[in-house]
């Protein structure tokens, strides 16, 4: 089964950084699509970023200009820098890794919480 562990969440004060991580226990390139979703309490679970198996990323309306997606081949790691966070950002944020072709297959990791307070 695939794996996609997280790690670099924490508590942060408002208008300071994170970089989390994404090491799935495949290759990224086994995917069509690695992205980080977040969720936080009351709310439905919302795309924050993806990057694709050619490196075209996508931004949600909300971080854009804030984070970046990212991904070092050598390592296997997806990362995504958060930049400027406010307390609207504090939630779970989950890696996703999906394959669209020959046949759809979808896989999520337990998440990582991030909390923006002072």
């Amino acid at each position: 089964q695939v794996q996609l562990v997280e790690s670099g969440g924490g508590l942060v004060q408002p208008g300071g950084s994170l970089r989390l991580s994404c090491a799935p226990s495949e290759s990224i390139f086994s995917f069509n699509y690695v992205g980080w979703y977040r969720q936080a309490p009351g709310k439905q679970r919302e795309l924050v970023a993806l990057i694709a198996s050619d490196g075209l990323t996508n931004y949600a309306d909300f971080v854009k200009g804030r984070f970046t997606i990212s991904r070092d081949n050598a390592k296997n790691t997806v990362y995504l820098r958060m930049n400027s966070l406010t307390p609207e950002d504090t939630a779970v944020y989950l890696c996703n890794a999906l394959v669209t072709v020959p046949g759809r297959r979808e896989f999520w990791g337990q998440g990582t919480q991030v909390t923006v307070s002072s």
